[in-house]
């Protein structure tokens, strides 16, 4: 692995069940991370203009990016914790939240494992 924006060891990250070619030497249970952003009323208003004359919204893709990043970080600094060196099974989502649903939540789970 290249640069590693999780910390000093490199830590596999897949959405398969197993890694291929490797044996999963001991499995050391779920780790997740979330993150919660709220709607920025300006980059909303721009939003929809842009959606009104088309294109990608790309302040939104950069605060979904973002999340995303920060979710991640959280469930791989966990499952560091644990003394793992892989996560598996590695599920996304995305849920808006609030009276308005003016909040974004980014949830990942998956299952950290040591390799052997």
């Amino acid at each position: 692995m290249s640069s590693n924006p999780w910390g000093t060891r490199a830590m596999i990250i897949t959405t398969t069940p197993q890694v291929e070619g490797q044996h999963v030497a001991e499995y050391l249970g779920l780790v997740s991370g979330e993150t919660i952003m709220g709607a920025n009323i300006f980059r909303d208003f721009f939003a929809g203009i842009r959606d009104i004359v088309g294109g990608r919204a790309g302040s939104y893709e950069a605060v979904l990016r973002d999340g995303r990043e920060q979710a991640l970080a959280e469930m791989v600094a966990e499952a560091q914790k644990r003394g793992a060196n892989a996560i598996v099974g590695v599920s996304l989502s995305y849920s808006a939240l609030g009276a308005s649903e003016s909040m974004l939540m980014v949830a990942v789970s998956g299952t950290a494992v040591r390799l052997a």
